[in-house]
């Protein structure tokens, strides 16, 4: 039976919280810019990690410049967590919060119809 908290849940945390460091002050890719780290999921070996991010402005170019730093990232996480392997980094956009943010909107544009219905 797995452990609740198990250690590949902590790796993740840290991870998440390095990754967040490291973006906003160590990359210096212009592609990169306003990145938010919404989540990492680590598999159980150890071996891979997704990483899901959002952004104000999700483009190919940002995706791009996050894949093409994650040597950079591997290496400053291997130094930080003193891990014996760091994962392979595989960034996500997660479209989360665009789906609450349209299903705000409908929600409101519903009440409105409905407040203009009743008056």
């Amino acid at each position: 039976m797995a452990k609740e908290y198990s250690r590949s849940h902590r790796v993740a945390e840290q991870m998440q919280r390095e990754l967040a460091d490291l973006l906003q002050f160590e990359v210096k890719d212009p592609r990169v810019g306003m990145v938010t780290i919404t989540a990492v999921e680590v598999t159980g070996d150890m071996a891979h990690a997704k990483i899901f991010y959002s952004a104000a402005k999700a483009s190919d170019s940002l995706q791009k410049g996050l894949e093409k730093s994650t040597g950079f990232l591997r290496t400053q996480l291997a130094k930080r967590m003193l891990l014996r392997t760091v994962p392979q980094l595989h960034f996500v956009y997660d479209e989360s919060i665009d789906i609450g943010m349209k299903m705000a909107q409908l929600i409101e544009a519903a009440r409105a119809s409905d407040n203009k219905s009743n008056s």
